[in-house]
């Protein structure tokens, strides 16, 4: 059986396609489109028409993918940008209509629920408290995790389009700016860093996004070349990246091998709110992993 799943985000419209069989499976394709549904109008909770026009040209180039692959059942789930936009039911209409598939508004619980599946299924087992954190553009998922259990989460609206959009940064940044979303962060997450500090987390576990921006800088690859599973960011590593980018301008960005181009504007703010957990929680190392939502999808139905 082959499965298409697709993670309509609030940057970009991302496409996994698996084959199936028992309880093993195989990654045959993975691919997005910039979608951009966090563009100006999120701050109105509105999907612009631009948006729209963007999303449905990504359906098509995912749907021709698909009929390529012979893919059996498709799973379309919408996160952030769309579960908060005003005009939800009317975008999902149009989407809908034009490319005839039906898509599943989920709640940050859900989304939560979902991320922490895919952790599982690239990692079997967390042998010590963890936190997961996937940084979205509309949303940022926390999980605190042990073994095969889900010990917390939450999903905020804090995602880095959301912020980009609120906070008027400079190019490059300043340190006034940096103090204000660190404090911003903080606040925002404070129960999630609370809870982590109480049960001595020490393994920040970061999933897909601005997560494999770091890895493909520090790996000096192209985004999309290098497929992982897992791949450990020591903290040194980290910080290195992290300068640079705090330093750098967005012309400069856009220079730096293994930059994503969706997330040229929203890795700066991305790489300070890992820095006010790692601070804040004492983390002690990072793990990378591509799999996220889509892959946790797999999950429930290799267990079914």
């Amino acid at each position: 059986m082959r499965i298409a799943v697709i993670d309509l985000g609030t940057n970009t419209c991302n496409l996994l396609i698996a084959e199936l069989a028992g309880a093993d499976y195989k990654i045959l394709h993975q691919s997005k489109q910039i979608v951009k549904l966090g563009d100006g109008k999120i701050r109105d909770n509105q999907i612009s028409d631009e948006a729209i026009f963007r999303t449905i040209a990504a359906f098509r180039v995912h749907n021709e993918i698909m009929e390529t692959f012979g893919v059996n059942e498709i799973k379309v789930f919408a996160t952030s940008a769309v579960r908060t936009a005003d005009n939800k039911a009317e975008f999902i209409a149009a989407i809908e209509k034009e490319c005839s598939c039906s898509i599943e508004v989920i709640s940050g619980e859900r989304e939560a629920e979902l991320i922490f599946k895919g952790v599982l299924l690239a990692f079997r087992n967390i042998e010590f408290p963890s936190v997961i954190l996937d940084i979205g553009g509309g949303s940022n998922e926390l999980i605190l995790t042990h073994k095969e259990a889900i010990i917390w989460k939450e999903s905020r609206p804090t995602g880095m389009s959301r912020v980009i959009n609120s906070f008027d940064l400079s190019d490059p940044i300043s340190d006034e700016q940096v103090r204000e979303l660190q404090k911003y962060f903080a606040d925002q997450h404070q129960t999630a860093i609370q809870n982590c500090t109480e049960k001595s987390v020490g393994t920040l576990i970061g999933c897909s996004g601005a997560f494999d921006t770091i890895a493909d800088m520090l790996d000096e690859v192209n985004p999309g070349e290098k497929q992982r599973v897992t791949q450990v960011i020591s903290l040194e590593e980290f910080y290195v990246v992290y300068e640079k980018l705090l330093q750098s301008t967005r012309n400069e960005r856009l220079q730096m091998k293994g930059m994503d181009y969706v997330r040229v504007d929203l890795i700066v703010p991305a790489v300070i709110l890992i820095e006010t957990l790692i601070s804040s929680i004492g983390i002690k190392q990072i793990v990378q992993t591509d799999f996220a939502l889509r892959e946790g999808v797999l999950y429930e139905l290799l267990a079914k």
